[in-house]
């Protein structure tokens, strides 16, 4: 398969006026289109079931962006079934084969950028900017494990022997269940769903309940791009009556799961039990968040440390696993730290995300608003807020980005993933207690340095725990093949999404001798 060399899509800059006027017609275009139904699709089939789920702009709750179809238990064996009866036909076809239905949907995907971005926009609340580095990764993830791929099914490099012909091959597992995220509703899906299929399994995927519609437009791009029907079968529905019951079935292979620790705790004891009929052990694959921190040594850039905080806790308004949520800075350059984290961060604007220049669109949805409130009234009394502290104006999920100084390391905004936009800033007294202070907590994800010291670096290369580390920029923004993703601890099985071994996971070894 010759194909150029994998390089991560571009970012967009909406300053040039080319570029901005196309996203603007691309939110036209998808505002036009709001508030349609979507069927569930089992084997290429289109079903369409009387219970259904209404999917809502968080920046404007009155304005419905579609309505899906819920399956019941009866549909999530349909789903089942059907995937198990594709997957004999599409664990036969070549990879490279595979690979390119995965190309092909990338090249699909760029041409069509600002709609999908438009539909981020509009569905999970991202601004233009957030929306567009969604739809990057998206990208991203096809092409890039579209080549690992072919690559794991060439030649492996074993040690040789005389008289001996001996083989290893990575064959699929069988059937999987992807339950993604909704904070990342195109590029994790996306990844986690093309990293089953392109290593010849298949999929039952069930989206997540705020982003059902950037699912089902997904699952339109990959049938246009040439995938069989019953390779990925499109099944929304509630957790508690299809989700405990997929990831019990015995004939589910795998789990690969994104989104809360609780959750993924559930799903990782729940995949453990054997059932009746079930001749293997489940794999799962999780990722499930963090408590991340960004620790500033002293004599350091205090303004350039203080953008990369703002930057890392209030992109998408801090609904990211790699956001930070904590600021551990050393005592001597704390007060010139935090004057100038105030400064950055008032500025900072909160509106709908489809309006151009907003910093902050909304959370994702109710639950999620009433739970951060609650988080920064709890913080109320474990710090001192100096800037926002509560509710933005407008008809939506919209908060203030939050800032509380002088939080001891053990309270709860300082152990507790809250996901939206609260910082809790903390003083450690050296560069050693604010490493202890940073492993502090029982995730392990991203975290992040500010150091001019050699040997403070080196130290937290060896000890910071985490999966993701960074020195001297913002924790966020993790490019496919360039930052394998994945952290320790509860923030997940360290699955390194993105990376040159995330497919091992989607595939068992055979190793074949034949003597001579």
């Amino acid at each position: 398969m010759a194909v150029k060399t994998y390089n991560p899509e571009p970012f967009m800059d909406f300053s040039h006026p080319e570029i901005r006027e196309q996203m603007l017609t691309a939110l036209k275009k998808v505002e036009a289109e709001l508030g349609r139904d979507y069927p569930l699709v089992i084997g290429g089939e289109k079903i369409t079931t009387a219970d259904r789920s209404t999917s809502i702009n968080p920046s404007n709750k009155d304005q419905v962006i579609g309505v899906v179809s819920k399956a019941d238990q009866a549909l999530a064996e349909q789903a089942m079934q059907s995937a198990l009866k594709t997957y004999d036909m599409w664990k036969e076809v070549a990879p490279k084969e595979r690979a390119r239905v995965l190309l092909r949907a990338a090249a699909i995907m760029r041409r069509r950028k600002y709609e999908f971005s438009a539909w981020l926009v509009y569905e999970s609340g991202k601004n233009w900017g957030e929306a567009d580095a969604d739809t990057a990764e998206a990208i991203d993830f096809l092409e890039f494990y579209a080549r690992e791929a072919v690559r794991l099914s060439e030649e492996q490099n074993l040690t040789r022997v005389d008289g001996e012909d001996n083989e290893l091959t990575y064959l699929p597992l069988g059937v999987g269940i992807v339950i993604p995220p909704w904070n990342f509703p195109l590029a994790i899906m996306a990844g986690m769903t093309s990293a089953a299929i392109v290593t010849g399994n298949t999929v039952v995927l069930k989206p997540a309940t705020p982003t059902p519609v950037i699912a089902a437009k997904f699952v339109e791009l990959l049938e246009e791009a040439g995938l069989p029907g019953g390779v990925v079968n499109f099944c929304n529905g509630a957790g508690s009556v299809i989700g405990d019951y997929l990831v019990d079935h015995p004939k589910t292979r795998f789990i690969s799961f994104t989104g809360s620790k609780e959750v993924g705790v559930r799903i990782y004891e729940r995949a453990a039990k054997v059932q009746k009929g079930q001749i293997w052990l489940k794999r799962v694959i999780a990722e499930m968040g963090g408590k991340d921190a960004l620790v500033v040594d002293q004599g350091v850039d205090a303004r350039e440390a203080a953008q990369a905080i703002v930057t890392s806790a209030f992109g998408f308004s801090g609904q990211k696993c790699s956001a930070c949520s904590r600021a551990i800075i050393h005592q001597d350059i704390y007060d010139e730290v935090v004057a100038h984290v105030v400064e950055l961060a008032k500025p900072l604007t909160v509106g709908p995300s489809h309006e151009e220049g907003v910093n902050l669109g909304p959370v994702v949805d109710e639950a999620a608003y009433k739970n951060i409130l609650n988080y920064i009234e709890i913080g109320k009394g474990e710090g001192r807020v100096l800037v926002g502290g509560g509710k933005a104006e407008g008809n939506g999920f919209f908060i203030q980005p939050t800032v509380i100084a002088d939080v001891d390391r053990n309270a709860r905004i300082a152990q507790e993933e809250i996901f939206g936009p609260v910082l809790a800033i903390i003083k450690a007294n050296d560069f050693d207690d604010a490493l202890e202070i940073a492993n502090s907590t029982e995730f392990g994800l991203t975290g992040g340095v500010y150091s001019n010291n050699r040997f403070h670096l080196k130290k937290a290369r060896d000890n910071f725990h985490v999966g993701n580390l960074y020195f001297n920029r913002k924790i966020t923004g993790a490019l496919v093949g360039v930052q394998p993703f994945g952290g320790f601890n509860m923030s997940g099985t360290d699955s390194k999404a993105g990376g040159y071994d995330y497919l091992l996971q989607f595939t068992q070894a055979k190793c074949v001798v034949e003597r001579f």
